[in-house]
């Protein structure tokens, strides 16, 4: 009998190049881990997460407004603050993954917080003592909650935003790790990958949501909020039973730390030259590897290149020399993260606007003609369904259509770059708010002609359909903006850091709930003095949400204006490799 010849066995003969491991950090293979078969089951535990997710944020201002009783402008706020943390708290999760846990225990550990703060939000909706008392519709009151209720609900919720910012961005980037970028075809892969996972997550939201909203609405909260505490503990243990067939990364240095050492040792080396062959020479220059991957040296921020000259004084005093002499690599991998900063900042109006489809696009739709059979009403919040169903429409069209077809041309791997395609969605976001505009002055008009002005309980007779058009828009600009966002924040940070990318990119989101709660503060505080009227009233009839839209028109038109000099100019990341190095963006 001939001995087993391990080299030929296909687990040993095709090893992951990416440095993968498994959970215990061996080498793993190609063949029996990751692809499509581990980032399928991660797509799934996306859609039941999300699930969970919007089962509580797509109808919060309306359970704010109706059970907490706070006024709309108050409930919009509250709701955008919401958003924010739960936006930017992936900033800590993500860190907390690519230094210290790794994506998949984060994981594990943020899905228990998650699902906790799901159950008592379940709690403060069920149990008498907890639960805000109901209004009496005999005398038209409605009590206001105690204190300890406000306070327990508001814990609750903000335990779901902490456990989702250490969900969301090691789970996306936990599915990306899962394609080897050495292996031609598996980097084709990657890129689609992001495409099929907004279309699985949307695909959860278009037919699961609405069922939820409708529960939350007509039967009760308390079993509306039961649902997602178990969709979590459902995706909880998807995420488990794909353990064994996962490959992971192992965690490096913090990235703020490595990020920190390179500006500090380049201010200690201000007066040096990097020209100058006296002084020293490059660290690290002939190591340009990040992880597995060798990167090219660039030509922007050549002030931080004085992190990487060796004095005489650094070869002297060997006492903290992390904190005065970086590798090559280090100050490459900090020059791709600034490269970043541009573009984020270009993309926080797309943010705020973004904020408006849970807030005040629900709103607007309460007061409307939300009829659909018979007596039957559709809730308001279902209007956000035609966003996700939009995304279903046009995920696989843009990925099996139009990327073949506009790679044919440009010769491009993605189609278009990422910055054309962040672009494109912004400019139909612009369009969006445009028509949301005319369609708010549309219902203004309406309540006028039928005299409901002063009537805000009364159904204006306008059908609810016709906000149709700006949810169709928004998906539409998702395609394009949301998913470029994701590719391009993760695709361009350096590989120890990807978590840290997925982050900045929902980070867009979060600072955008941000500044459309500060914006909402002090236009409340301006109209009121200057015109003598809140564009923000309860009475919707009497607001200007109008107003608000066409400012947030113009305003996003201002900063893709100045996205698109930025994106002209942007320098893509360049490997050795250099896939990508010839791309052209506008």
């Amino acid at each position: 009998m001939e001995p087993i010849s391990f080299s030929d066995s296909p687990a040993i003969t095709h090893i992951a190049e990416d440095g993968s491991t498994d959970l215990r950090g061996r080498p793993v293979s190609r063949l029996l881990t990751g692809g499509w078969s581990a980032s399928l089951l991660i797509i799934g535990v996306e859609m039941t997460e999300r699930l969970a997710y919007f089962g509580v944020s797509g109808n919060l201002v309306i359970y704010l407004t109706n059970v907490m009783q706070q006024n709309t402008a108050t409930a919009a706020k509250n709701v955008n603050v919401w958003y924010g943390v739960a936006s930017m708290l992936p900033l800590l999760g993500a860190f907390l993954a690519d230094s210290y846990f790794g994506r998949y225990w984060t994981i594990l550990f943020s899905s228990l917080i998650y699902l906790l703060g799901l159950i008592c939000l379940t709690l403060s909706a069920s149990l008498p003592l907890l639960r805000p008392p109901p209004c009496d519709y005999t005398s038209y009151s409605c009590p206001r909650p105690a204190a300890f209720q406000v306070v327990f609900f508001f814990i609750s919720l903000y335990l779901v935003a902490l456990g989702q910012g250490g969900h969301r961005p090691c789970l996306q980037a936990f599915g990306a790790d899962q394609f080897d970028e050495r292996d031609p075809a598996e980097r084709k892969n990657k890129s689609s990958f992001f495409n099929w996972w907004y279309f699985g997550l949307c695909s959860g939201l278009f037919v699961l949501v609405p069922v939820v909203v409708y529960i939350q609405e007509n039967v009760g909260w308390s079993l509306g909020f039961a649902l997602p505490a178990a969709a979590m503990a459902i995706a909880l243990s998807l995420f488990l039973g794909g353990t064994k067939m996962y490959r992971h990364k192992i965690p490096s240095t913090s990235p703020v730390t490595q990020i920190v050492q390179v500006f500090v040792a380049a201010i200690c080396k201000w007066n040096v030259s990097v020209h100058s062959q006296g002084e020293g020479k490059l660290y690290g220059i002939q190591g340009l590897k990040d992880e597995k991957r060798t990167l090219l040296p660039s030509n922007q921020f050549r002030f931080l290149d004085k992190a990487t000259i060796a004095t005489d004084l650094d070869h002297e005093n060997k006492t903290n020399i992390d904190w005065r002499l970086c590798t090559a690599t280090q100050v490459e991998q900090v020059k791709l993260v600034l490269r970043l900063i541009p573009i984020w900042v270009t993309c926080l109006v797309y943010g705020v606007i973004c904020a408006q489809t849970p807030t005040f696009f629900t709103k607007q739709g309460s007061t409307m003609d939300r009829r659909i059979i018979g007596d039957f009403k559709i809730p308001s919040a279902n209007m956000q369904s035609f966003i996700s169903l939009t995304v279903l429409v046009l995920v696989p069209v843009y990925d099996r259509i139009f990327v073949p077809l506009a790679r044919s041309i440009t010769g491009n791997e993605r189609g278009i770059t990422l910055l054309q395609r962040i672009g494109v969605g912004m400019f139909i976001s612009v369009i969006s708010m445009i028509v949301a505009a005319m369609t708010e002055m549309k219902r203004l008009q309406a309540a006028r002609e039928y005299g409901l002005i002063d009537m805000p309980q009364v159904t204006i007779p306008l059908s609810v359909w016709w906000l149709l058009p700006q949810y169709i828009l928004f998906g539409i600009s998702d395609v394009f903006t949301y998913l470029g966002l994701q590719e391009y924040f993760y695709d361009q940070m350096p590989d120890s850091m990807r978590s840290l990318g997925v982050a900045l990119y929902l980070s867009i989101f979060g600072v955008g709930s941000f500044l459309s709660s500060i914006l909402i503060s002090i236009i409340e505080d301006l109209s009121s003095r200057v015109m003598g009227q809140n564009w923000f009233t309860d009475n919707l009839n009497r607001a200007h949400l109008d107003y608000f839209y066409w400012l947030l028109a113009a305003l996003n038109s201002l900063f893709l204006c100045i996205y698109l000099s930025f994106a002209r100019k942007f320098i893509y990341k360049e490997e050795e490799s250099n896939v990508w190095k010839d791309e052209e963006i506008f």
